[in-house]
């Protein structure tokens, strides 16, 4: 059963704004004798990840809160104050950042550059924040002062220099790691911060893994190049094809529609259909039930509405309880399927992918509780899906949502947001031996879709499913600022922080927030803001998603469900702070559990203000 922790938040200002040769083909003259004999390999990156700790009060100049109501636009939240964000990538399949292998020992890197795929995405303002999707690590020629740097890949900017790194290959398994890296703040990227005495500072660490694959095999004898190979690369590049990261990876590849499957009362119950993937390099389990290394499948319903473009919030409208897989069928939809010494059915191979139509992950006897699961470590009991006694409705397990959050005469111009998550056992069990292959952070996708209808509706795909990133990611564009937090890493999982403030009139500002717990075990209890003078709050809400009742058998307290009892409010001269019972006051209390967001705002008569 999850603990509820409390947290209470203060807000920290993040001030941003927004070929070369391998080997030299001009060589002295030398004796025979000395000339080398062996094997020469030009290597690239078939698959790899990227591991970076950033220390947000180096980039932060080290400021501590802010007042009147919410951060800026520009703030990004930490703490405690020196928490670093550790971010992950996976590294381009075929990424050209070519290394010498001479009969197998390293020689050293050639220029290139690694492409940075993000596993878990924060939201950055600023230069950061709009180059984050396209990062790469360039290996920089001689000459220019720096080994290694992360830029942007289209614009060359660099944010960081890298120094004091080493490298290490490892014949065996072909794999390179460059580990002891530390981020220095470049020239160009203190200059865009406003401070340009910050250049060269510390900014935090980096470091790399890579399994390489050879492009070129030269057989040398007495310094003559006697044959030469160029194998075939093992995956081909594709933008639309998920790359393959060490380890065992599920993700939703696919969210193929959103299906009305009934009604009760003042509510309807729908279901999404999914088609997972596997993103890693190792099969994933799927025993079936009882066994209980499987995944599962929660899914979730977001509306984006209000303001004079229907953009000024976000809110979780609905949630299901989990369909437990069963059986993986290794379809393509995710590009490549290889089977090749991998046990169909019970594993979902590498690069594979698995169907869930809505009416199978709707199907309501095959639907268990939350309250059984650890999001993070992905275990439950082999009674999480016992359903004695249950009499269902039309609604029942499903993803519940009342009819007036889709009445489209009630809801014009609003957008909706199915989302989708696997969860597995077997990524944290790896995660545990593989500590470097950890992929328990990049489960959730979402998709757009159109409502049309009053009572009964249809869903209708905008676009396509934004793979390996929670919903709230959609309210970004709009001008909200997400932040990702990791509050006890290698423990729990992450959650996240939506917020988003407007000037609706003359004197007014309005101040939206939106609070999404993806994978903490622990639940979120209490949320303050703090305010600063003359801030007159007003229009003071709150708003959560229907909650599931009580059935036997589910995992909760006494069977009893989650409390849906509104958060209470207390305003102070400083801060605002809404609440739910604590975990001592009620098992049951109306927290925010995983897979859950809850939405708070009010209005104020001042704007942001940085103190």
């Amino acid at each position: 059963m999850s603990k509820i922790t409390l947290a209470s938040f203060a807000l920290l200002l993040f001030l941003c704004f927004g070929n070369s040769s391998a080997t030299n083909a001009a060589q002295s003259k030398q004796n025979t004798s000395d000339a080398p004999t062996g094997t020469v390999q030009k290597m690239i990156v078939e698959n790899g990840s990227v591991s970076m700790n950033l220390d947000l009060n180096r980039l932060n100049e080290i400021s501590s809160s802010v007042e009147a109501g919410v951060p800026p636009a520009d703030s990004l939240y930490v703490q405690p104050a020196r928490l670093p964000l550790q971010l992950r990538f996976a590294v381009g399949a075929n990424s050209f950042f070519p290394i010498l292998v001479f009969n197998d020992l390293l020689r050293g890197p050639a220029p290139g550059t690694m492409a940075l795929i993000p596993q878990s995405v924060p939201t950055f303002p600023g230069a950061l924040g709009a180059s984050f999707n396209r990062l790469v690590i360039e290996k920089l020629p001689s000459g220019q002062g720096f080994d290694l740097a992360v830029r942007d890949g289209n614009t060359g900017f660099t944010f960081f220099n890298i120094e004091g790194h080493q490298y290490d290959y490892d014949p065996a398994s072909k794999s390179l790691a460059i580990t002891g890296g530390r981020l220095l703040i470049s020239k160009e990227f203190a200059n865009a911060l406003g401070r340009p005495s910050d250049a060269g500072a510390i900014a935090g660490t980096i470091s790399i893994g890579a399994v390489m694959q050879p492009i070129q095999i030269d057989q040398l004898v007495n310094g003559e190049t006697k044959s030469m190979v160029m194998p075939p690369i093992q995956r081909e590049a594709d933008p639309a094809v998920p790359n393959l990261v060490p380890g065992p990876d599920v993700i939703v590849g696919n969210i193929e529609d959103v299906d009305q499957q009934g009604s009760a009362g003042t509510q309807v119950g729908l279901a999404i259909g999914t088609d997972s993937c596997n993103n890693g390099d190792q099969p994933v389990d799927w025993f079936a039930l009882p066994n209980t290394d499987h995944p599962v499948v929660p899914q979730n319903l977001y509306r984006m509405s209000g303001g004079g473009d229907n953009t000024e919030r976000f809110e979780q409208i609905g949630h299901s309880w989990m369909k437990h897989t069963f059986e993986a069928l290794e379809d393509n939809v995710c590009g490549t399927c290889n089977t090749s010494g991998c046990q169909t059915g019970t594993h979902l191979c590498p690069g594979c992918s698995d169907p869930y139509v809505s009416s199978l992950n709707g199907s309501q006897t095959s639907i268990g509780s939350r309250a059984w699961i650890n999001p993070f470590t992905g275990s439950f009991p082999s009674s999480a899906n016992n359903h004695t006694g249950h009499h269902h409705d039309g609604v029942s397990h499903r993803i519940r949502v009342n009819v007036s959050d889709l009445d489209t005469t009630q809801n014009a111009g609003a957008t909706y947001f199915g989302e989708a998550a696997y969860l597995s056992p077997h990524e944290y069990t790896w995660c545990q031996s593989h500590p470097d292959q950890c992929n328990m952070f990049n489960n959730a996708s979402y998709r757009q879709f159109h409502v049309t209808g009053t009572t009964n509706f249809n869903f209708t795909a905008v676009g396509n499913t934004v793979r390996m990133q929670p919903a709230i990611q959609a309210w970004v564009p709009t001008g909200a600022t997400v932040n990702q937090l990791e509050p006890d890493p290698n423990n729990d999982g992450i959650w996240f922080m939506g917020y988003k403030v407007t000037n609706p009139s003359a004197g007014v500002w309005h101040y939206e927030y939106a609070l999404y717990n993806m994978n903490l075990d622990r639940a979120i209890q209490s949320f303050s803001v703090p305010l600063g003078p003359g801030a007159n709050i007003s229009n003071i809400e709150f708003h959560a998603p229907p909650q599931e009742p009580g059935w036997s058998n589910d995992g909760t307290f006494n069977n009893q469900g989650y409390s849906s009892t509104p958060w209470s409010v207390n305003q102070t001269s400083n801060s605002i702070t809404w609440s739910t019972e604590t975990f001592a006051q009620n098992q049951n209390a109306n927290a925010i559990r995983w897979g859950t967001l809850y939405s708070f705002r009010f209005d104020a008569a001042q704007p942001p203000q940085s103190a």
